[in-house]
This record gives structure tokens, sequence and C-alpha cells, in this order.
């Protein structure tokens, strides 16, 4: 006992004389970072089903709050060609099925299954889509809130999630029925599982099978994945293991499933890849609708998708850049990529926006001093445009396939004529059959692309060149002249003399938007023959 309390002594002594650790004074515990709590900023760990269950519940209000239209491939190449793989009534055309038939499949089932339980009523046709891609978009939510959790912490995450949910161009699209509102969810989701740095969720198998997925929804999706998928390639040690494990069996079953289901509604076999890409790049079929110039992307596009995160988006780019550099990246090439090509949409850049929400997340949790201040600027110069595009702005198109919808009691009727409906409107201006869902007759003014075809006529832009005598060459006896009209307001004065010459008197007027545009009006006029 003498001889251990002595070399105690002598142990404590030398420590204290060549300071050899901490003395008694200097120990302390040092702070662990908990499994159940976060650093002392974070606060209590939020549990990923809490973060889910949240991100559900604002998606569906996100859905009911979305009103109006965007744009018409939100319907033309999803819930028309669905209605029409189901219930066979409307007429579809190439130009419609131009992305395939894999992503309408999706709404095909849901109609499927609805039909079967005698459940397809016009108003669940509508919205269970729509519901499914809130669901979409609620799941991608949550697992970009957890990526962020695993690579920069809590914080960063919580403010990064708040940055996403308050977007207005996320509200605005990511619960619409459009291919690229579903390529942004399940590109979301398979930036979780790709190999950043720092991250633990990492699978190459699950994110390769998710990019898979969003380049048959959209073949444009590899614009985005291309130099991630690279930069995978490069750092990865075994080569061979990614390209033969993954890479290859992967990608052979997405082409091949998605070649089948093509097939089997073409009824011819085609790639829809090759195609998508010979139409749009080769034969510029997309300047078609429309050019602007190369800098659109750069001087309106992107601000405009962006919106009020702009700021912290440059902020936080200059916080994260050697960390994620890779990211910003892949937001500059998918911008430069899309510029060289004439045709140009807001929505094409869509899927980089949850990539930047990533810098405004680390830009705002920088900012502790002025934080209150900035979540005011973001929410209130996000929520009114939000509320606003989706329940003001270009409703009109809507509205009107309501009003339309009740001719349906009057065409199984009845002793009236049956109603023949008439679009004079740019082409695709309206939802289809799958807002009617009935076998009224309807018909719009055609506008197929010039492909090369003999004799090729744009019906759309031949009457708008002359709309009365269009009118007038068309429609030589009343026998053949449809029981409605439908079209803009600017429309009215041209073919003024034909409606009071035919006896069409107009019964409703639907407001449309504040900001009419060339052919497209305040809003729209439904004429009835009487």
């Amino acid at each position: 006992m003498r001889v251990c309390i002595t070399d105690l002594f002598l142990m404590e002594t030398l420590r204290s004389r060549l300071r050899f650790g901490p003395t008694e004074e200097q120990v302390k515990l040092r702070k662990r970072k908990s499994l159940l709590t976060s650093s002392e900023h974070d606060g209590p760990l939020i549990s990923g089903a809490h973060v889910l269950v949240f991100s559900v519940f604002f998606r569906l209000i996100n859905c009911v709050l979305v009103q109006s239209s965007f744009v018409p491939d939100e319907y033309w190449q999803s819930l028309e060609v669905s209605h029409w793989m189901v219930f066979k009534y409307p007429l579809i055309t190439h130009t419609e099925t131009l992305l395939g038939f894999t992503y309408p499949l999706i709404f095909a089932i849901l109609y499927w299954t609805l039909h079967f339980l005698n459940l397809d009523s016009v108003f669940v046709l509508i919205w269970l889509p729509r519901v499914f891609q809130s669901l979409l978009a609620a799941f991608a939510d949550a697992k970009l809130f957890l990526l962020i959790r695993t690579l920069e912490g809590q914080d960063v995450a919580k403010w990064t999630f708040f940055c996403h949910m308050c977007s207005w161009f996320t509200w605005f699209c990511c619960t619409r029925t459009l291919t690229n509102s579903t390529e942004t969810s399940i590109s979301t989701l398979a930036l979780y599982y790709f190999p950043l740095p720092g991250s633990k969720t990492h699978c190459s198998k699950k994110y390769i099978a998710l990019v898979a997925l969003a380049v048959v929804v959209r073949p444009t999706a590899l614009i985005v994945w291309f130099p991630l998928i690279i930069c995978h390639f490069w750092q990865e040690n075994n080569k061979l293991r990614l390209v033969i494990n993954c890479c290859i069996p992967i990608g052979t079953l997405a082409v091949v499933a998605s070649t089948l289901i093509d097939c089997t509604f073409y009824g011819k076999w085609t790639l829809v890849q090759l195609n998508f890409l010979k139409l749009n790049v080769f034969h510029g079929v997309a300047g078609f609708y429309g050019s602007h110039p190369w800098h659109w992307y750069l001087t309106q596009g992107f601000i405009v998708v962006i919106g009020s995160h702009l700021l912290f988006f440059l902020h936080g780019c200059s916080l994260g850049f050697k960390r994620y550099r890779m990211l910003l990246a892949v937001v500059i090439w998918t911008i430069v990529v899309y510029s060289l090509l004439p045709h140009k949409e807001f929505r094409f850049i869509y899927p980089v926006l949850p990539f930047s929400m990533i810098f405004c997340g680390l830009s705002v949790a920088h900012l502790k001093t002025w934080r209150r201040a900035t979540v005011a600027f973001l929410v209130v110069t996000n929520v009114l445009p939000a509320l606003y595009t989706g329940l003001v702005h270009q409703r009109g198109a809507l509205d009107a396939m309501n009003h339309l919808q009740t001719l349906c009691d009057v065409s199984s009727g009845s002793a009236r004529p049956q109603p023949d409906v008439l679009f004079l409107m740019p082409c695709h201006s309206t939802p289809y059959y799958s807002h009617v869902h009935c076998p009224l007759k309807m018909r719009f003014l055609e506008c197929p692309p010039d492909l090369g075809q003999e004799h090729y006529a744009d019906e759309a832009e031949s009457f708008y060149i002359k709309p009365l005598l269009w009118l007038t060459n068309s429609f030589t006896n009343t026998s053949s002249l449809p029981t409605h009209l439908v079209l803009f307001n600017v429309l009215e004065k041209d073919i003024l003399p034909f409606l009071q010459g035919n006896n069409f008197v107009r019964t409703a007027e639907i407001f449309h938007t504040h900001f009419p545009e060339g052919r497209v009006g305040r809003s729209i006029f439904i004429y009835e023959r009487h």
C-alpha cells in the first residue's frame, strides 16, 4: 500500500512539472453527440417519421391550393394519354405520346383500379393523380432533410428544408402531373443515395436505379445526372464492379421494360428515348413551340425559378463551394446545356432547384443575427406568388372544363341535340377528356410539329391567319356547326360576324389571367348555338 501511494505521488508530481496531460482543475467532460440529441444549437433530434408526416400534410395542402394550369404537357403527356389507355375514347396522336407510355402508365394503373372499383368519377380521376404526385414530392422532401442532416447536422438540414418547402416554384410545380415534377422528385431521392463526400446513406444500386427511372420518365434527366455519374465513376475504386453489377443490369432492365411498354401501346417496335433525341435535337421539333436567346436562363429563367432565394443561394455558394462544388457544377452544367437549346422553359431547370436549396440552407444557417428577418423575407416573398400562381393565374382552362363537364348530362340524356364542342384556341390550351370523362364530342385546332411530311398543315396557324374566313369555309351549312364554341376573349372581335350570323350566344365568361399575351386572353368565353 505504501509503495502504491508513493508511486501515485511521484506520477502526479512529474505530470504537474512536465505538463503531461490535464490536471484535476483542467479536466472537463467532453460533450458527445448522442443519437438522441444533436449539437447544442440543433436542439432535440427531429425524427425522419415526423418530417415525413409534416411533408405529407404540407404537400396535400399544396395540392389543394394549386387550382391553375401551367403548360399543356401537364395533361397532354400524362393524364390524357392515361385516360386513352384505359377508356379509349379520346383521340391520341404521336405528339401526345412523344415521351412514351411509361409515365402515363402510372396514372393508367390508378384509372384501371378506380374503374374496377366503380369509383371513376371525374373528380377522383382529376385529383387522385395529383395526390400521388404530392405524396411522391413529400417523400422526396423528407429524404432531402435526412440527407443534409447526415452531411451537415440538424441545424443546416432544418434551414435547407425550410428554404425548400417555402420555394414558390416548388409549390407551383411539385404536385402537378408533369414529367418534370416526377423527374425532380426522383432525382432528389436519387441524390439521397448518391455517394456524396461524407454521406452515410449512399447506395450505388439504389441511386442508379432511381436515375434510370428518371431517364425513362423524361430522357432529359440524363443532363442533370451525367456529371454526377462521371464523377462517381472517376472516384470509384472498383470501376469494373460498378459497371458490371450496377450500370449494365439496371440500365438494360430500364430500357427493355420501357421499350416493351411503349411497343405494346404503339403497336410496333419503337425506342422512345431515341425518338426523343432525334426529334428534339436533330429535327429541332422543340423550336416549333418557341425559341429564346441563349442567355435566357441566366437573365430570366433561373432568377424566376429560384426567386427571392437567389441572394442566399449566392451566399451559400461562397460558404459551401469546396464541400459541395460537385452539386454547384451540376447546377451550372444543367443551365449551360439547356441554354444551348433554342426552346426554353422555366420547368426544364426545375430538377436542379432542390440542389440549389442546399446552398440556401447553408446561408440561412450561417446568418444567425439576421435569421428572423431572413425567415420573414422568404416567407412573404414566396407565399404571395405561390398563392397567386396557384389560385388565380391561368385558372380559366380548368374552370372552363368544369363548365363543359356539365354537358355530359345532356349527352347521356336526352331530347336536346347532342353537344358538339369546338375549341377555337391555341392547341392544347385546356385539358381534354381526362377532365370531362364522358364520350362528349369535342374537337380542337391541331398543331402537329413539322416532321418533313408531305402536305404538312398546322391547322391552328391556318385558323389564326384569317379566323373568319377559316370558319366560313369550314362550316358551309348549319348542320355541320358545333353546338358550343370555346375561345379566348381576344378572338371574339375577329369572328363576331360568324357568331351573330349563326345565332351563337355567349353563355359563360370565365376569368383566366391578369396578364394576357398574344392569342391568350384575359377571359375564356363559351358560346352556345340557339
